[in-house]
């Protein structure tokens, strides 16, 4: 909600989200899911029929999740940092010393690295995981689809109405690297054609054993190839961390409403920085106080 208010413009609703609980596949039966979703405050309305065919699931919810309008948000932070932002950038050199901290030479008081480990490496268990993303021409407003929970697979809409991905969780990664460059070696050279034909076979397989219309409804398209840095446990951790080394602050924020946790971290760890000249301070107390 905080990052609906802030940013307005930069997303949308999608006319119909459906989370679906396979009965079979699932984890979690339908009962224990809504649970968690009540105990979330997650507004939901249990349905009984869908506008499209789904099979094989236990029961439907309709949420109120919105997608992300990417364009928009870029033309929109290009526009409010204007001359402050450089890209295609590389950064070669980072050095630190009692003066500040130099990035190619250039010297500034803090840098905060986003990059999500792929530079500076943060004091944490992670690693890195090359995935694959496939897109696909559909109907306009298709109903978005995402099986729950466990090893499934989900169709979502982009800022595109015809466009839409395939994701799953079995097949979308492929491999768990404990570098950042090993992860980019094998993004760049192992994931071939050959490769990704075959994970696109795989993943419509997956999805049409709940959706049976997929492939006559949806184009292939094109894939997506990134990079995730997960930390190592038994849950997927979308939470925001930021760790402070001298003048450097690293940054994993999780999803991207966690923004705002992100921003309040950075400002109070520059504050207690750069603010304690202030506690420097003698009371007067005394010389307020009435005689």
């Amino acid at each position: 909600m905080r990052f609906i208010e802030r940013y307005p413009a930069l997303s949308k609703e999608v006319a119909c989200n459906i989370y679906a609980v396979p009965t079979i596949d699932s984890l979690i039966d339908l009962p224990t899911y809504k649970l968690i979703m009540t105990s979330t405050g997650i507004a939901y309305k249990e349905v009984r029929e869908a506008p499209i065919n789904l099979q094989g699931v236990s029961g439907m919810l309709l949420t109120d999740e919105r997608v992300l309008c990417l364009e928009r948000s870029r033309v929109y932070f290009h526009r409010r940092l204007g001359s402050a932002l450089h890209l295609g950038t590389r950064v070669n050199r980072l050095e630190e010393d009692a003066n500040g901290v130099w990035v190619n030479g250039r010297r500034f008081d803090v840098v905060v690295d986003a990059t999500w480990g792929h530079f500076l490496r943060p004091p944490a268990d992670v690693f890195y995981e090359p995935t694959l993303l496939l897109y696909y021409e559909g109907p306009v407003d298709h109903p978005a689809v995402t099986l729950v929970d466990g090893p499934l697979c989900s169709v979502y809409p982009t800022d595109d109405p015809s466009i839409y991905t395939l994701s799953s969780v079995t097949h979308t990664p492929l491999g768990i690297f404990s570098s950042a460059v090993d992860a980019h070696a094998f993004r760049d050279n192992a994931v071939t054609a050959t490769l990704i034909e075959q994970k696109r076979q795989q993943m419509e397989t997956h999805i049409s054993r709940y959706m049976p219309d997929f492939r006559d409804k949806f184009r292939f398209v094109g894939p997506q190839t990134a990079i995730k840095t997960k930390l190592f446990g038994n849950h997927d951790d979308r939470s925001c961390y930021v760790f402070h080394q001298g003048r450097k602050i690293i940054v994993m924020s999780g999803k991207v409403d966690t923004i705002f946790v992100a921003t309040e971290r950075i400002l109070a760890a520059l504050e207690a920085e750069y603010g304690g000249d202030l506690l420097d301070v003698s009371s007067t107390l005394k010389r307020e106080l009435p005689r």
